[in-house]
């Protein structure tokens, strides 16, 4: 067993076994942010699906209308013309064939990598180095596109992409402890209806099981989810 921290006991006193209303679980997650870090405020979400079956998966994107609270760093991999769109549009780093190879040598200076379908193919090959670190492109992910514009601009500004592990968990990181509940909240709500309007055709019985949130060193706090499921987005700010 891990040894828990004098600091993390102290906050964890302060979280009653019971199902908090979202706002006041937020209010509650910053209270708990103590590390001398700007932490990131975080959603663990247990949903009633097992990944292993295609029909129960969940892969998707979510636009966080308050931002992330991250600078994202944009690489683009496209040809001819579209490098000079990637680039007008505000990519970070743009490349082709020889953006490929860098990354193959281990250039890894960027949160987002973006390609234009044509450039798939040679892609691929950087299926293995990009896999395990959640950055390889793929079309349910957004970041397959020739509409660099778009794809630029959407995650720049607090556009994620998320999935569900094998064990049916989702982790998303909705925010930063900097925020103020309000906010954190109108991101929250986002990513519950994305996880909704997404629910997997094979998912079947209780599909929400649990959700939690917490900053990145605190501790967990309990969401009531059918009462963020019920709240609308008026009330959320």
């Amino acid at each position: 067993m891990a040894k828990i921290s004098r600091r993390l006991q102290g906050l964890q006193a302060k979280v009653e076994a019971k199902d908090y209303h979202p706002l006041e679980a937020l209010t509650l997650l910053k209270e708990t942010a103590t590390a001398k870090f700007t932490e990131a405020a975080e959603a663990h979400v247990r949903l009633g699906i097992d990944p292993k079956y295609t029909d129960q998966q969940l892969r998707t994107t979510v636009a966080l209308p308050k931002g992330t609270g991250q600078i994202v760093r944009v690489a683009v991999i496209a040809r001819g013309e579209k490098v000079n769109e990637a680039s007008n549009a505000g990519a970070d780093i743009v490349g082709s064939e020889e953006l490929i190879d860098e990354i193959q040598k281990g250039r890894m200076d960027f949160d987002k990598l973006i390609a234009t379908p044509d450039v798939m193919p040679q892609v691929a090959k950087l299926g293995k180095l990009l896999g395990p670190r959640g950055l390889m492109p793929s079309p349910k992910g957004g970041t397959v596109t020739f509409d660099l514009g778009s794809a630029i601009a959407e995650f720049k500004a607090g556009k994620l992409e998320f999935r569900a592990d094998r064990t049916g968990i989702v982790h998303v990181m909705f925010g930063k402890t900097t925020f103020s509940p309000e906010d954190l909240l109108v991101n929250l709500k986002a990513l519950q209806e994305t996880i909704d309007r997404n629910r997997p055709s094979g998912a079947k019985g209780r599909y929400w099981r649990t959700f939690y949130v917490s900053a990145t060193m605190g501790p967990s706090i309990k969401i009531d989810v059918t009462a963020l499921r019920d709240l609308k987005l008026s009330e959320a700010g």
